[in-house]
């Protein structure tokens, strides 16, 4: 029965094959930082299809405006789950539907779940590329499948090895966040008088054991303003607007106060980091964009999972009491890191 429905929808996806065109990727992964590890996967796609690709995901990544400015996206289309209308049997039917009327030819699938292998086949779309865990496989089309072994590796690494067993040239191996124009423009208005060096702290954390703590944020901005001078950015969303408060008032008698950016439009974020000399922060979705923007960016870890070593901007600090968090790290080792990237540049 399931070998008869597959048939039948194998034929949904040759019909009116030849008025299909474009590529759309669908990188599910809901964070910012998820999306950021992405970039160069969808960059080299769009570069070995028509240039351009369609991006379906969902709206906590900001997808909209991480790519407002890059040509590799030519549009975004937004998976509504957990809740909302693509949840379930019915949700998946809606989700096939969309992408039918986007009359795709291809599709890559950077995720694991099954799911976006049976709404891609439904949808017609005739080329299917994923990562063959569990049934995606039976729903793809390309020969290729990630090994066994490598089905539930980190997803910078299953998307690397997806792109290099298909062959397409990897032009890209990290992230490049391409600014756009206005947003470089509103954040010059506002701050391109202030004194440089221009250092960001990444203050906001997923999880407690991911809070380095307001406390050794103080500390390390009263020695970065002592030693180095310049201007501090806090940069965080809406839950981390107090613990900015509290350290700008505890280091209130710098010379020059910081500034605090607390939930701004996370595109003039990634304008304000371009134009910083380093970052220092905990290990969110914050830390990618400034790597990806290519400043040095020290990051500390809790040591509950591996550091990041996607790139050679990262320089990573891991506790080493996990169970302690972050506060393990100290002031100090986090200054060192921090004059000998201003030493360099």
């Amino acid at each position: 029965m399931f070998s008869a429905f597959h048939r039948w929808a194998r034929g949904l996806a040759t019909t009116e094959h030849a008025q299909r065109r474009g590529t759309v990727v669908i990188q599910p992964l809901p964070g910012i930082g998820d999306m950021v590890w992405h970039i160069p996967h969808i960059h080299n796609i769009a570069r070995a299809s028509e240039g351009r690709v369609t991006l379906l995901t969902k709206r906590r990544s900001s997808a909209e405006r991480l790519f407002a400015a890059d040509p590799h996206v030519e549009s975004i289309l937004w998976l509504d789950r957990n809740p909302g209308r693509h949840d379930g049997l019915q949700g998946m039917m809606r989700l096939a539907r969309d992408l039918r009327a986007g009359r795709f030819a291809e599709v890559w699938i950077l995720h694991g779940s099954a799911r976006y292998g049976l709404a891609t086949l439904l949808a017609g779309i005739p080329r299917r590329i994923g990562y063959g865990r569990g049934w995606q496989g039976f729903f793809l089309t390309h020969p290729v499948r990630l090994p066994k072994a490598e089905r539930h590796a980190h997803p910078i690494a299953m998307a690397d090895r997806l792109i290099d067993l298909t062959g397409i040239p990897r032009l890209e191996t990290e992230p490049r966040l391409i600014v756009s124009g206005p947003a470089k423009q509103n954040v010059a208005r506002r701050f391109a008088r202030l004194p440089r060096p221009w250092i960001a702290f990444g203050i906001g954390s997923s999880e407690p054991d991911r809070q380095w703590g307001k406390e050794n944020f103080a500390e390390l901005g009263a020695n970065i303003l002592r030693d180095h001078g310049g201007t501090l950015y806090l940069i965080g969303g809406e839950p981390e607007r107090g613990l900015a408060d509290w350290i700008v008032d505890r280091i209130s008698g710098c010379a020059h106060r910081p500034q605090v950016v607390i939930q701004h439009p996370i595109d003039e974020v990634a304008a304000l980091l371009d134009g910083c000399s380093v970052f220092v922060g905990n290990d969110t979705g914050v830390c990618n964009m400034a790597v990806a923007v290519r400043v040095p960016s020290v990051i500390m870890f809790n040591g509950r999972y591996p550091p990041l070593r996607y790139s050679s901007l990262i320089s990573s600090l891991v506790s080493s009491a996990p169970a302690l968090g972050m506060q393990r790290i100290g002031v100090d080792a986090v200054l060192a890191r921090i004059a000998s990237i201003l030493a360099a540049r």
